[in-house]
């Protein structure tokens, strides 16, 4: 009630110029209307008779008039019956309201509307329906509220309309307030306000007060089913879809397109293939297998779950295929690595005059940095495209959207560059898809100049491309212009906190990515699985087990309790703060778990050095049904590098590359690269490198002069050194580790001139920190930094902590104790 309240505060500033430019220029006495630009003054003469004989024929006409096109003639049976005098009687009025609603001509409706008797409901439903078809929902919540203070009782057919406009409000608190007075009224169980009540619940999150609404319904017609159905499709509870669909299969209700598409693309996500069989039979014999929506959801269930020849034969035996329908069978091929079979059907589609969309670059895309002759099909794709139809803005984006999907940045920037040079304005769509681009290559310059493109167009307001402003920032290092550019969006929606909260985190922000979690609470707007999973990952990188705890308190408490992607963050949480058993019993008391969930628990028993445990539950894992993917191999093989079994790691990425077909990425042959590197096999991790079909990023040599410098290797590391400043010149953490080698080997000139070069390049030594966290305070320290008010103590503490570790064999590797200058002052230690 209090959001509710709040809620009619905002709008109430808006309140008088709402009803300034909706009340009547006269009173209501006045009878004198206005029909396009004839003004007709003369007072109504009303003929009983008349209205008798004509009104009949004049409903008749007027409810042929339902579009924006037949406005002029709804205008001019309006006109003659002001001429021939004939009055209001009866539904006549209310008909020519309704028409110029149905019509889009809303200044006649507003004029019309005050010709009417307002104490009967029909005339406030049918300006309420105007405003929500208009999607002025904040003025159709207002016109009910005008019409309970006028004294109108509203009835069942006003609530449809009241309660959509909460929906597109996003508003349940209003809904609430609604639903009193439906209850109040009695009209709570009529079927198409309980509908309404039970879509409003369904699609803002509260599937359980929707359910408990659907069970009181008395009678439930078909679409009161599909609404409830759709709902748990929706909120991601596709057990319960089946259910429900299996519930109304028991009645006489019978299922309708929207049903049979709802339940197969439920099956589709489970990959219950057999089911979903069994729904294609049900499909013919209610005839209904050449429907557009159910045709195109049957073939995406059936390529999905790998069933390509009857999708193929699906799609062939349709007489009238669509966008959908085409961008489905590609994706089918693309996904069970049938590229050619993809390739033939995209040039079919193109030869056909189907324009692809972002759906269908994206989906064909993929694969296309194996080689040359998938390149050159996309190429004269694109040409023929060309010819057929002609390029614009929308297919621009699609195609910039595609290659930014699939990680081929420079592509979609040249795509972008064109598409300018051709003088295309682009809209927000685009710019919101070219800015990962940017993010992508992590062209901090190219960025700005994009920005202020956006700024220039008058984009920048937008609360879509603000957050890919702000994402793009975020990834380019410059998370106080990602903030800049947050603070800057007036309208901020859940996407905008999201984007904020998860870039504070993934830059090493936890503490601010938890205060923007509290603050979006706080302002109100609803919580999603990306936002719990962000707060959550902020806590793992703390780590915060108290708000980890507590943020898990809400999830039990609210919709988020069997959310897979949270409760993965929960178990990956809960591992980092030390508490595996916890972590355990979040995956094993998970009533839906994906891949996801096994990939975040077989990773934390790899991070705690559990190897057997890990192995094991990718076993648990290959039994269960679920598909390995590439997260599940690196989690795998870093638990090996942990273990210091080389051999085993060596098996698994052999297995996913070459047996299972999965392509390894650059996080793998880093992982590879840190496995043979633990063990001292420094000469194979260098091979591993040279074996990598693309070109080795930092992170990758990186962990190759880590493992130079813990085996004294000054060969390699010279080699990996010379890409990483050529990659990451900046980083001072490069240069202190190449130093660290040459001083381990006594090379102390070569440590001279790489501090030179530090000093040249005008690189800062970024000093190292950590911290803890005791009793919900959290200690931070820096390396030779003693501000905390215990730092005598716990210096005295890592010293005698030293001395005992000395006493049991533990030789300090002290550099500058080797240089010729000091070497001759450190003492022998004495018996």
């Amino acid at each position: 009630m209090k959001d509710a309240v709040f809620h009619l505060k905002c709008t109430r500033k808006n309140l008088s110029s709402i009803f300034k430019c909706f009340l009547p220029s006269s009173p209501f006495k006045l009878k004198s209307i206005r029909t396009n630009s004839i003004n007709i003054g003369k007072p109504l003469q009303f003929s009983i008779h008349k209205d008798d004989a004509l009104a009949p024929q004049i409903v008749s006409i007027l409810q042929t008039c339902t579009d924006p096109c037949s406005l002029s003639q709804g205008r001019q049976v309006h006109a003659q019956m002001v001429v021939s005098g004939i009055g209001y009687n009866g539904n006549l009025g209310t008909k020519l309201l309704g028409m110029y609603i149905l019509c889009g001509g809303f200044l006649d409706a507003k004029n019309m509307f005050y010709q009417l008797q307002l104490w009967c409901p029909e005339p406030w439903n049918l300006m309420i329906r105007g405003f929500t078809m208009m999607g002025q929902f904040d003025f159709a919540f207002l016109l009910y509220f005008k019409m309970l203070g006028c004294g109108t009782l509203p009835d069942k057919y006003t609530f449809p309309y009241v309660i959509k406009a909460c929906g597109g409000l996003n508003s349940v608190a209003l809904g609430r307030v609604v639903h009193d007075k439906i209850q109040a009224m009695g009209f709570e169980l009529d079927v198409f306000v309980g509908s309404s009540l039970i879509k409003l619940y369904s699609e803002n999150g509260c599937i359980r007060d929707a359910r408990y609404l659907f069970d009181r319904m008395p009678r439930k017609d078909g679409v009161l089913w599909n609404v409830m159905l759709n709902g748990y499709v929706k909120n991601g509870d596709r057990g319960n879809a089946i259910w429900v669909f299996i519930e109304m299969r028991k009645t006489e209700t019978y299922p309708n397109s929207v049903t049979f598409a709802c339940v197969l693309s439920a099956c589709a996500s489970e990959m219950l293939i057999n089911f979903g069989s069994q729904l294609h039979g049900l499909v013919i014999c209610c005839g209904l297998e050449m429907d557009s929506p159910v045709a195109n959801t049957l073939l995406a269930m059936y390529a999905k779950c790998g069933h390509l020849f009857d999708a193929r034969k699906l799609f062939d035996m349709m007489p009238k295929t669509d966008l959908v329908t085409w961008n489905g069978m590609i994706s089918g091929y693309v996904q069970n690595g049938f590229m050619d079979e993809a390739s033939c059907l995209f040039h079919e589609m193109i030869s056909a005059g189907m324009k692809p969309d972002s759906i269908t670059f994206s989906s064909f895309l993929p694969l296309l940095s194996e080689g040359a002759t998938l390149r050159q099909d996309v190429e004269m794709a694109c040409k023929i495209l060309n010819e057929k139809t002609p390029v614009d803005v929308v297919v621009c984006t699609a195609m910039i959207s595609g290659y930014v999907l699939n990680g081929m940045n420079n592509n979609a920037l040249e795509i972008f560059r064109w598409l300018v040079q051709e003088r295309m304005r682009p809209n927000s769509v685009t710019l919101a898809s070219v800015l990962p681009a940017c993010a992508g290559l992590a062209t901090l310059k190219l960025g700005k100049e994009l920005h202020g493109h956006i700024l220039k167009i008058g984009h920048g307001g937008s609360c879509f491309v603000g957050s890919a402003i702000m994402d793009m920032y975020a990834k380019c290092g410059r998370l106080d212009l990602a903030h800049q550019t947050f603070m800057g969006i007036s309208n901020r929606d859940a996407i905008s906190w999201n984007s904020m909260i998860t870039s504070c985190t993934q830059n090493g922000k936890p503490e601010e990515a938890i205060d923007l979690f509290h603050q979006m609470g706080m302002g109100g707007t609803k919580y999603d699985s990306v936002s719990i999973s962000a707060a959550i990952s902020a806590c793992a990188n703390l780590p915060a087990l108290l708000y980890g705890k507590e943020i898990h308190a809400f999830m039990m408490r609210g919709a988020f309790r069997s959310d897979p992607f949270a409760e993965s963050a929960l178990i990956d949480m809960y591992s980092k703060c030390g508490n595996l058993e916890l972590a355990r019993h979040v995956f094993d008391m998970m009533e839906e778990k994906n891949e996801i969930s096994w990939n975040s628990i077989i990773a934390a028993y790899g991070n705690h050095g559990r190897l057997k445990d890990s192995l094991n539950m990718f076993h648990e894992m290959l039994e269960d049904g679920i598909q390995p993917d590439h997260v599940t191999f690196l989690a795998i093989i870093s638990a090996c590098g942990h273990a210091g079994k080389v051999d085993e790691g060596l098996h698994f990425f052999h297995y996913m590359t070459e047996e299972l077909g999965i392509m390894a990425r650059m996080e793998h042959y880093a992982c590879m690269v840190d496995l043979f590197g633990r063990a001292g096999r420094l000469n194979e991790a260098f091979g591993m490198i040279n074996s990598m079909p693309f070109s080795p990023d930092a992170g990758v040599w990186g962990t190759l002069l880590g493992a130079c410098r813990l085996h004294g290797n000054v060969e390699l590391a010279e080699v990996a050194s010379k890409n990483l400043f050529e990659l990451d010149p900046q980083n001072s953490g490069y240069y202190v580790l190449l130093s660290n080698v040459h001083a381990n080997a006594g090379q102390w000139e070569s440590v001279l001139k790489i501090r030179s070069m530090m000093k040249e390049r005008g690189v800062q030594k970024v000093p190292g920190y950590s911290w803890i966290d005791v009793n919900n305070t959290t200690h931070v320290f820096v390396a030779a930094e003693r501000s905390h008010p215990q730092s005598s103590q716990i210096y005295l503490l890592l010293k005698n902590l030293l001395l005992e570790m000395k006493k049991e064999g533990y030789v300090p590797q002290l550099y500058l104790q080797m240089h010729p200058q000091t070497i001759g002052l450190q003492q022998p230690e004495k018996g």
